[in-house]
């Protein structure tokens, strides 16, 4: 086997940083049905996708209720609008920001409509 393709071969499809991370980001363009291989921490996860999931974009490797946070990276990046199951693309479809922002009103702050 030639050393770009052993290099190809190896390179994770997708990333967890954190123990604590509930997503893991896409490396890849990795196809629903797939099974993804994971290192998390000293654990390996293999996670099944429900769905296509495009380079840069998050997919559940914990099932997570609606209301809960969603972690990547080690932080809390959003609140699930819906429960999502593993392997299911996390997106502006099921996360919303949970930064706050005044609204055009000068009210007080309300929650960013915005998704991550």
């Amino acid at each position: 086997m030639s050393w770009a393709r052993r290099m190809k071969s190896s390179q994770p499809s997708a990333l967890v940083v954190n123990g604590r991370d509930n997503v893991a980001t896409s490396l890849k363009t990795l196809k629903s049905g797939e099974t993804v291989v994971l290192k998390v921490e000293s654990s390996t996860v293999s996670v099944k996708l429900r769905e296509g999931i495009i380079p840069g974009h998050k997919f559940a490797i914990a099932n997570i209720r609606r209301g809960e946070h969603i972690v990547k990276f080690g932080e809390v990046i959003g609140g699930a609008t819906a429960d999502i199951q593993i392997g299911e693309h996390v997106h502006v479809h099921n996360v919303t920001s949970l930064h706050g922002r005044v609204d055009d009103s000068g009210g007080s702050p309300q929650p960013d409509d915005a998704r991550g």
